[in-house]
């Protein structure tokens, strides 16, 4: 049945929001402002037709937006698209009961994103390559997309014959891309080992699409030349598969929010989920680091780097479990400055131990508002104050959003 609703305001996903008779309805795609018609399964509403449009309301830059389930906000303007990822954050603190100004949002996604994750399963004779269809375990190929960065255009077609010489699986695969200075990177998910005659197979398709390196489960199959990234002075190889962030320019707005908030004098800095080394290296141009990690081929990456990286000051690495062994305060109180990013998990024990400690600044960079609003508290409740949050925009037309809080001690 159509019901015609108006709706008042977004939620956290995009979806707006609009009240009725019997509760809020979450209608995708439907702006603040808007009439429109839908038709309604309990609290959802599927969008029919919209009656009203609001000024708010610009079109798309991709004609499978809507269908593909990868974008949720490409249908707003810049303003009301800010404000909304603005106000997540907010809300974040708000819940947690923390109170810190939020800055405007920076924009980090640059050239686009370095690295995208395409979905594969066999359907009839052949393979069906792309990204799930919007709300549904669907697959919906993908010629080109218009987020990514120059160097992943061939990776659609690049993942299509990858996965034709996977053909014969009948498991769901998962082909990661990332453009490197050195071309491709794949990492193939999910489909066990491969015998000689595959891996031989693999490789030939590598030589064909000229690909850097190729691997299966971070296992690689052949490694043409090393797909490096760059990290401030230092060029690093990252391991198969492994973390880096999704664009060079949201790296990049994200140490400089970090160097910017570190105390000129520090002599000392820890560097806590340090991955391969993005923040690291950047703050080794200043400081001492020592960075720590739990993935033991991030930290050769990075220590491989540091190594043969001229011009910055010694780096040391820990391979530790930050989860299960955080840094004690003992251990912590021999740095000028901590800086965090740890996984959308958040860092709760490792916050519990700072705000034990004594150090003087705490640099957190987070994934995800909700555990860092949780994180933050704890350090206030430990005597730090929340100086400020700035949000770093990395996942256009995403509901994700990245953010850099800085916290200072209190001084008795």
């Amino acid at each position: 049945m159509n019901e015609i609703l108006v709706v008042a305001r977004l939620g956290q996903r995009g979806d707006g929001i609009a009240p009725s008779e019997t509760g809020d309805v979450f209608v995708p795609y439907a702006l603040p402002g808007e009439t429109v018609r839908v038709v309604r399964d309990g609290e959802r509403g599927q969008l029919v037709e919209i009656i009203t449009p609001a000024d708010s309301r610009i079109a798309a830059i991709c004609p499978l937006f809507t269908r593909c389930g990868g974008c949720a906000a490409q249908h707003m303007a810049p303003g009301l698209y800010r404000e909304w990822k603005r106000r997540q954050v907010e809300t974040a603190l708000s819940r947690a009961g923390v109170t810190a100004p939020v800055a405007e949002i920076v924009d980090g996604h640059g050239a686009g994103r370095r690295r995208v994750t395409f979905h594969a399963r066999r359907e009839g004779p052949g393979m069906l390559v792309g990204f799930m269809v919007a709300r549904s375990h669907d697959l919906i190929a993908i010629p080109a997309c218009p987020v990514l960065a120059p160097g992943l255009a061939r990776a659609p077609a690049a993942a299509q014959l990858i996965a034709n010489r996977l053909g014969g699986s009948n498991k769901p695969l998962d082909l990661q891309v990332t453009a490197s200075e050195a071309g491709l990177d794949i990492d193939i998910r999910g489909h066990g080992p491969a015998g000689d005659k595959l891996r031989l197979s693999l490789t030939e398709a590598a030589e064909r699409l000229d690909l850097a390196r190729l691997s299966m489960h971070g296992d690689i199959v052949v490694e043409r030349r090393p797909p490096q990234q760059r990290m401030g002075k230092a060029m690093v190889g990252p391991a198969p598969g492994g973390f880096l962030q999704a664009t060079t320019a949201g790296e990049d707005a994200i140490a400089a929010l970090v160097l910017a908030a570190l105390p000129i004098k520090a002599k000392r800095v820890a560097d806590l989920f340090a991955g391969c080394g993005p923040i690291s290296f950047r703050l080794a141009e200043r400081a001492q680091v020592l960075a720590v990690e739990s993935d033991k081929a991030a930290v050769l990456a990075l220590t491989r780097a540091a190594a043969a990286t001229q011009g910055l000051k010694p780096i040391a690495s820990e391979v530790r479990d930050l989860f299960r062994r955080p840094l004690l305060e003992h251990e912590l109180n021999g740095f000028d400055a901590v800086v965090l990013d740890p996984p959308r998990a958040g860092a709760e024990a490792q916050a519990k131990r700072l705000a034990a400690a004594k150090t003087g600044t705490v640099i957190y960079v987070s994934c995800d508002a909700a555990t860092f609003a949780r994180d933050a508290a704890i350090l206030i409740a430990g005597g730090y104050a929340l100086e400020g949050v700035t949000p770093v925009d990395q996942f256009r037309y995403s509901a994700h959003i990245e953010l850099v809080g800085v916290f200072r001690r209190r001084k008795k």
